[in-house]
């Protein structure tokens, strides 16, 4: 056999089919049963399955000894070791099989060399884990109060997800007199669970019950589940509607207006749903038959419909039934008396005709308005009719004749006060007690233009950088007219002027209908520091009505020019000759340069350029003066020409700067006449320049400063008088005043005025003046006295913001 296989199938590998087969078969034979019961922990012994196949433990590694299942076999494992089958999880017999009465399950041993395979069931266990349940938690069952005892309800039983025992239900029903609970039985398997009455049912004594239905199964402990019963007994037609009273008794006056509600009956009946709804009907009206009330099918209310007349009829007998809607209809009736008292029955008629819609607030008193009649049906005294109108009225009645008056202008109107009046005109008659009607008429006041248009401010104070954009927004001016419409409709324009050469309408503008106003080139405050203008505000009435306002333009200076060098200076480099005998603290020169712009945009300091590296300059500049001098005694060491770079910086933000270069020739001995007279010819030339420019820089900055104090107070006269503030306006504030004394030194002093506001930035509380240039004696010796000082910054000033 062995040699037909390796000559038929060619491969050894061919053979092991063959082989493995009595193995298989003998594996086949063996099968192993053990029980576990459900819910069983982790851990738990099921059985000594080695053992029970009679394999030795010492050989269940060396095998492979292994549990094979497709059938949840993480649920059970066995421990290799000993052979021992355990609980690996959770087993939940309902989750697995249902409600079957069987549950196993179905588990492969295989051990290898030589293969076997061994088949093992395990039979899960059922235990009471699951209390019965209700298909619904509340059934509802609705029972006719006409059914007889001994009348059976199905409801719906309960179901438990376990098995045997643990499955078999009771059921019990809370203690009630009209229901019992019929329960089913094996030796009936169709009958159904069943609820059964035992006592008649009223619904209106019990319309609905509440009962527990519980159901408990076989397990010991018992599990068990209940269900909410809700009976609801439904109506039969067993009673009668019945009135609240059986005669009812009114009283009406006569004329009482149609509509009127007279009574509203009201009839009950004790059954529900459609056997209670109740319909009214009205049966016969004494003693003249005539309909003079309806009464309303289904609210019983009884109403006037037509017109009682004590001297006519002053007695009304009604009869009403009320009948169900039940089957067969069940009907109850009642009967209504109402009785007509006389009166002042007949209230006065007003009837007002209006001349026109509109009175023109300029209109003379005595002007008509209206026409107003009355009437009244009754006769003496109950038709005499006499009109009035509320007070403090502009208008006043008229008669004209027998209870016809006028309503007529009584003083002058004023729109923008009062735009329209509703007059009510009230007529009462003689009657007792008296009966009174009114009537209402609505005079609406035309406007005519009588109102000015009015500005906000009578005067704008503003202020805007230099240099602004084109078109930047200054600010807004807006005046208000108390009229309306047309008359009311406000368009700005400027008050044409010149500026200088230029029209001011080539400066700035205003917006017809907003009042923004716009600057419409860039300004320069060297060239205009303040722009005094009006604006003017009319209305589109006719004739037209308008108004000025004034506007005080301040132009704030920017830094926008950097320092310009007086002298030869501003030209090119300075030659200047120095003995080398000279002393520290020598005067060489002096550096003088001037700012077009004002305030620390003007301020300039002058600083000496460092050096080359590692060199140590013997001269120094005054910081604020721009004195050049030595620091120290020359000697040999120092180079024979000094190059000498001046810095000049304004107080600008950003700083601007020049800058100014002198060539210093080191000689020794005293210069030769030749280079000192050139020299002193330089130096006057240089000093007689900035001698006339500082005079007339200080005539210049002198009218300048008054000036513009001059101008802060009057506006801060005008700002006291109290004008609004409006957009574009500005917040008072503390100015810091810096006055220069007659030294060339500095000093502050604070007054109080209005503070001023840009159009881009904060308002600027300080205002400085400088001083003119002065004498070179005169920085000389100021100089000398800072240096002996010891001080290198006692020309400096502290500016406050």
């Amino acid at each position: 056999m062995l040699g037909f296989q390796t000559r038929g199938l060619g491969s050894p590998r061919l053979l092991l089919p063959w082989l493995l087969l009595p193995a298989l078969w003998a594996a086949g034979r063996g099968q192993l049963r053990y029980a576990v019961p459900e819910e069983a922990q982790h851990g738990t012994f099921v059985g000594r399955l080695a053992q029970d196949l009679g394999l030795e433990l010492a050989e269940l590694v060396p095998r492979l000894f292994r549990v094979a299942s497709k059938e949840r076999g993480e649920l059970l494992e066995v421990n290799v070791q000993n052979g021992i089958l355990f609980v690996n999880a959770r087993v939940d017999r309902e989750e697995l099989c249902g409600r079957s009465a069987e549950c196993s399950l179905h588990l492969e041993v295989i051990v290898d060399r030589p293969l076997r395979v061994f088949h093992v069931e395990v039979e899960v266990e059922d235990i009471n884990d699951n209390a019965p349940e209700f298909p619904l938690k509340e059934q509802k069952l609705l029972i006719s109060e006409s059914k007889q005892p001994e009348s059976r309800f199905p409801l719906e039983g309960a179901s438990d997800a376990d098995t045997g025992e643990n499955a078999a239900l009771v059921y019990t029903l809370s203690p009630n007199e009209h229901f019992s609970l019929e329960s089913p039985t094996t030796s009936k398997q169709t009958k159904r669970l069943s609820l059964v009455l035992k006592k008649p049912l009223d619904r209106e004594k019990a319309p609905e019950f509440n009962l527990l239905l519980t159901a408990t199964d076989g397990g010991k402990p018992a599990l068990t589940g209940t269900a909410q019963l809700v009976v609801r007994v439904l109506d039969v037609n067993d009673n009668d509607p019945e009135f609240d009273q059986l005669e009812y008794r009114v009283k009406l006056t006569e004329n009482t207006p149609e509509g009127t509600l007279v009574i509203k009956l009201n009839a009950t009946d004790r059954d529900e749903g459609i056997n209670r709804e109740v319909t009214y009907a009205l049966l016969s009206v004494k003693p003249s038959g005539r309909r003079l009330f309806t009464l309303d099918e289904k609210s019983g209310e009884i109403r006037v419909n037509g017109t009682l007349d004590y001297e006519e009829n002053n007695f009304h007998e009604i009869e009403v039934q009320a009948t169900d809607k039940g089957t067969p209809p069940m009907a109850g009736h009642c009967t209504v008396w109402i009785e007509i008292l006389d009166t002042n029955d007949n209230s006065p008629h007003i009837e007002v005709n209006s001349l026109s819609f509109s009175v023109p607030e300029d209109a003379e008193p005595g002007t008509v308005i209206a026409l107003v009649s009355v009437s009244d049906r009754d006769a003496g005294a109950n038709g005499q009719v006499s009109c009035s109108l509320p007070p403090h009225l502009p208008f006043k009645l008229a008669s004209t004749f027998r209870n016809y008056y006028s309503l007529v202008l009584d003083s002058a109107l004023d729109r923008e006060a009062t735009a329209g009046y509703q007059v009510v005109v009230t007529a009462r008659d003689g009657g007792s007690p008296p009966r009174w009607a009114t009537a209402s008429v609505w005079v609406e006041v035309a406007d005519v233009n009588d109102n000015a248009p009015v500005f906000a401010q009578a005067e704008y104070t503003v202020s805007v950088r230099e240099n602004n954009a084109p078109g930047a927004h200054i600010c807004t001016v807006s005046a208000r007219d108390a009229d309306a419409q047309e008359n009311a409709r406000v368009s700005y324009a400027l008050v044409e002027r010149r500026v200088g050469e230029r029209a001011l309408s080539s400066l700035v503008s205003v917006h017809a209908q907003s009042g923004r106003v716009h600057a419409l080139q860039p300004l320069d405050h060297e060239e205009l520091a303040l722009l005094q203008f009006q604006v003017s505000a009319r209305d589109a009435g006719a004739p037209a009505r308008g108004s000025n306002a004034s506007l005080q333009l301040f132009v704030l200076d920017e830094n926008d020019n950097a320092p310009a060098l007086l002298g030869p200076a501003g030209g090119g480099a300075r030659s200047h000759a120095l003995a080398r005998s000279a002393g520290a603290g020598h005067v060489l020169t002096k550096v003088r340069a001037l700012d077009a712009d004002s305030g620390y945009n003007a301020w300039l300091a002058y600083e000496l350029q460092p050096a080359a590296a590692g060199a140590r300059s013997p001269f120094r500049v005054g910081l604020y003066t721009g004195e050049i001098s030595t620091t120290r005694a020359l000697d040999e060491a120092d180079a024979p020409r000094q190059r000498l770079v001046v810095l000049v910086r304004d107080h600008g933000e950003p700083a601007l700067t020049a800058t100014a270069t002198l060539l210093v020739s080191l000689v020794d001995g005293a210069p030769s006449p030749k280079l000192s007279a050139r020299a002193s010819a330089g130096r006057v030339g240089a000093e007689a320049s900035p001698l006339d420019v500082n005079a007339s820089l200080m005539v210049a900055i002198c009218a300048v400063s008054g000036l513009l104090v001059l101008t802060l107070l009057l506006w801060g006269a005008l700002r006291c008088c109290g004008a609004a503030r409006s957009e574009g306006a500005c917040a008072p504030g503390k100015p810091v005043l810096v006055c220069s004394s007659a030294v060339g030194s500095w000093s502050s002093c604070r007054q109080r005025r209005p503070g001023l506001c840009s159009a881009d930035g904060p308002p600027k509380a300080d205002l400085m003046a400088f001083s003119p240039g002065l004498t070179p004696n005169l920085d000389r010796e100021d100089e000398r006295e800072r240096q002996d000082s010891g001080s290198n910054h006692a020309g400096q000033v502290s500016f406050p913001i």
